[in-house]
């Protein structure tokens, strides 16, 4: 992640030390992050999931000074509640799940709080397969723009916060986050997996495949013929794959 470095400046001179993580997950975010900012830190881990809240709660992180608090619930409620108190707010993969609505909250919210952003992981619609092993590797399917097609309209479907902001997420970020006066960051961090992610890829194809089913249930067989292709690519250990991604690094004119 390229934005460590303005944020750990603007870290140090704002004296911050507190934390939200909306939609923590296990926890990747904090064990990153964590041994990278300064200390003190108070993290507050904002999810809606029992058995991740229960493995977060028992997280052991290696940094002094750095507590771990829990917190059950939804990010349009609880976790915005928790923003503001914040001098961070972060999160993982979750800007292209939201709604524009859901984003012009958390932007106000932090205004008022004089809370910084830092938003990782934001798909932004790239998906590109090429070759590994020189001539004879497969690099396009006659069906890949038919299955990214109908991704491109799951992506922006609702997610339980309205329509989701899907590719256009970090950019649309940055530019509401620019509106109001924050020095922002962007930086890609795109994905760039090959044959030693090979289960990843895996799961990946069969998630795109039951999201484009969802879109296109007429095409059912089509798909899954697609993901059959594409998946005996991967184990046969002939690609490389670029699934593109943004991260973003939002923070107050006094502090940046």
């Amino acid at each position: 992640m390229e934005l460590i470095d303005p944020l750990v400046a603007a870290w140090k001179r704002g004296e911050w030390t507190r934390v939200v993580d909306l939609g923590s997950g296990t926890g990747s975010n904090v064990r990153y992050l964590a041994t990278r900012l300064p200390s003190p830190q108070r993290w507050t881990l904002v999810d809606h999931d029992p058995a991740h809240l229960q493995t977060v709660g028992n997280l052991k992180v290696n940094v002094p000074s750095c507590e771990l608090a829990v917190v059950p619930g939804d990010i349009g409620s609880e976790g915005l509640r928790a923003v503001e108190r914040a001098d961070l707010v972060t999160a993982s993969a979750l800007l292209d799940l939201v709604s524009a609505t859901w984003l012009d909250r958390l932007v106000a919210v932090c205004v008022e709080a004089g809370c910084a952003a830092l938003f990782a992981l934001n798909y932004n619609g790239e998906v590109t397969w090429s070759a590994d092993n020189g001539p004879g590797a497969e690099v396009e399917d006659p069906d890949d723009r038919m299955v990214w097609n109908a991704l491109s309209i799951h992506q922006v479907g609702d997610k339980g916060l309205g329509p989701s902001l899907g590719p256009d997420a970090a950019a649309a970020a940055l530019r509401a986050f620019e509106r109001v006066g924050y020095q922002c960051y962007l930086s890609q961090s795109s994905w760039r997996l090959g044959v030693d992610d090979a289960a990843l890829v895996h799961r990946l194809v069969e998630g795109w495949a039951e999201a484009a089913k969802e879109i296109l249930p007429q095409e059912s067989d089509r798909i899954s013929a697609w993901a059959d292709r594409r998946s005996e690519v991967v184990s046969e250990r002939r690609f490389m794959l670029t699934v593109g991604h943004d991260d973003l690094l939002a923070l107050p004119r006094d502090s940046a």
